[in-house]
């Protein structure tokens, strides 16, 4: 199932994308009890497409409003090489807040506070059953569906202190694709796909879901080991290598500049930068 959040009347909706087009569900689950109960019943059938959506959907975000958005840093052994490190035995983690988020066909603006604007493709995991202290073995039982993510970082925030925090939550800076794709459309842990970042219409990431350090399940269970997750929540699964602040002159993103983000079999993210 392929599911579309999208903005009507100042709200957001959801609906059913198919081989006859985008048709409304209803409104998007409120909150992490609504998107759990919104899991139960797409896995039990209940859950079908109405009417379909006259013209172009506006985007929006796919996502509750108390959903936690757990990040993974340097998931992927050549990135971490490129930054000059070595591949980590454990995840880097951060939290990305509410107001560094924005849906994709956003415009993304430092207000002249930093021009070190750099691009992150990533598969994003979104859970539909929570829990604490998750068996690898079970995880992937937790997965509602995948999306889309481009992890846009102010790299010269990201570097100023011992946290990545201020670089990675500049207003508006983390871009969902509209785009859930349920789990069952996929392999196991969203294994074998392609991702990809294109400024500009240039490749510059160019990678396979294969190759993550943490796969999705071994991360579902670190996660749950400090922390209690629920329906709703999203992980940022990581980036892999080709990143602009690592390239031979750096590559920054500019005024004009539009950043695609593609997960294959999932969807894109599309940012451009004002």
């Amino acid at each position: 199932m392929r599911l579309v959040a999208y903005r009507q009347n100042n709200g957001t909706r959801l609906a059913l994308r198919d081989q006859d087009g985008v048709r409304d569900v209803g409104p998007f689950p409120a909150n992490s009890s609504d998107f759990a109960q919104f899991a139960e019943d797409v896995a039990t059938g209940r859950i079908t497409g109405g009417a379909i959506v006259a013209g172009a959907i506006e985007p929006a975000l796919p996502i509750v409003a108390d959903a936690r958005v757990i990040c993974i840093g340097l998931n992927y052994a050549e990135h971490a090489r490129e930054g000059g490190r070595e591949p980590p035995s454990y995840p880097a983690f951060f939290f990305r807040i509410d107001t560094s988020l924005a849906p994709s066909g956003s415009e993304v603006d430092t207000l002249g506070i930093s021009d070190k604007l750099d691009y992150e493709a990533e598969l994003l995991v979104v859970i539909g059953r929570g829990g604490r202290k998750i068996a690898e073995a079970d995880a992937l039982d937790h997965v509602f569906g995948y999306g889309v993510f481009n992890d846009i970082s102010v790299r010269d925030f990201q570097q100023k202190g011992g946290q990545w925090t201020p670089g990675k939550n500049f207003d508006g800076t983390g871009i969902f694709g509209e785009q859930i794709v349920t789990a069952d459309e996929l392999a196991p842990g969203a294994t074998g796909l392609g991702v990809r970042a294109i400024l500009n219409g240039e490749v510059m990431q160019d990678a396979n879901t294969d190759i993550m350090i943490f796969p999705v399940a071994r991360a579902i269970a670190l996660i749950s080991e400090f922390m209690t997750l629920r329906a709703g929540d999203v992980i940022a699964t990581g980036t892999p290598s080709g990143v602009g602040y690592a390239r031979t002159p750096p590559v920054w993103m500019k005024p004009g500049d539009e950043i695609v983000v593609e997960v294959e079999r999932v969807g894109r993210a599309v940012a451009r930068i004002r």
